[in-house]
């Protein structure tokens, strides 16, 4: 049994604010009655919905693991003709969104879904879904210069802070940081680096909560297995 909200919201025709509305406003009907008390469950597999007489279905969910490509925009479309992630997925998949973002330059493990709850559960700071990064930095990066990134630095009017950081291989020209985030803010790992003075020229994405990249190759997709899915959405 699940609220009517959740229900129109599954089904795709409004968000659980909006279905609120139009429970409100006498159009959806559950079984021929006309519905508007808004703790109403339903039973998707027995109940009958419908919307302005209209019969609805839940929409089938799917997750997408996606190794991004770098060079290509996590967007629909681009106003300057760049590449996006929807001209590299098989047509199929294009009216799935993305759950967060990678920049342009980035690549790595993305998630994409039709299920609004799973995007939000996967972003939503309150969350704290950890993501880990491997960014391969110009320059020298010390050990000690890291421990700011655990204490958190003010960048731009923001906090920025990993939850965990280790020096993976440094030497005088170029050096290779894993970084673990709760939060995943615009070119977080980017700006971080930035904040030290230091440039990031590669930043992969290899894990979120305890879904790794593993051999996935760029620009390749799969599906995201039930036992995956139940553990992004109850990680502990």
């Amino acid at each position: 049994m699940v609220r009517l909200q959740k229900f129109l919201a599954e089904a795709g025709v409004a968000s659980r604010r909006s279905g609120e509305q139009l429970i409100a406003g006498r159009r959806v009907a559950v079984n021929g009655k006309v519905v508007t008390q808004l703790g109403t469950k339903v039973d998707p597999a027995i109940d009958k919905v419908t919307l302005d007489g209209a019969p609805l279905r839940v929409r089938e969910k799917f997750y997408i693991a996606f190794n991004k490509p770098p060079h290509v925009i996590t967007t629909r479309s681009d106003d300057l003709g760049r590449s996006t992630i929807y001209d590299v997925l098989p047509s199929k998949w294009a009216s799935l969104v993305p759950v967060g973002r990678l920049d342009r330059e980035s690549e790595g493990l993305l998630f994409l879904t039709n299920d609004g709850d799973f995007c939000l559960r996967l972003t939503h700071p309150r969350y704290g879904v950890r993501k880990h990064y491997r960014a391969v930095v110009d320059g020298r990066v010390e050990r000690p210069m890291l421990r700011k990134f655990l204490e958190g630095v003010q960048h731009e009017g923001e906090l920025l802070k990993a939850e965990r950081v280790q020096l993976v291989d440094a030497n005088n020209t170029r050096s290779i940081v894993e970084l673990e985030l709760s939060e995943g803010k615009n070119r977080e790992v980017r700006r971080l680096f930035e904040y030290l003075g230091l440039t990031v020229c590669a930043l992969q994405r290899t894990q979120i909560g305890r879904i790794r990249l593993g051999e996935l190759r760029s620009g390749r997709w799969r599906t995201l297995t039930a036992p995956e899915i139940k553990t992004l959405l109850n990680p502990s």
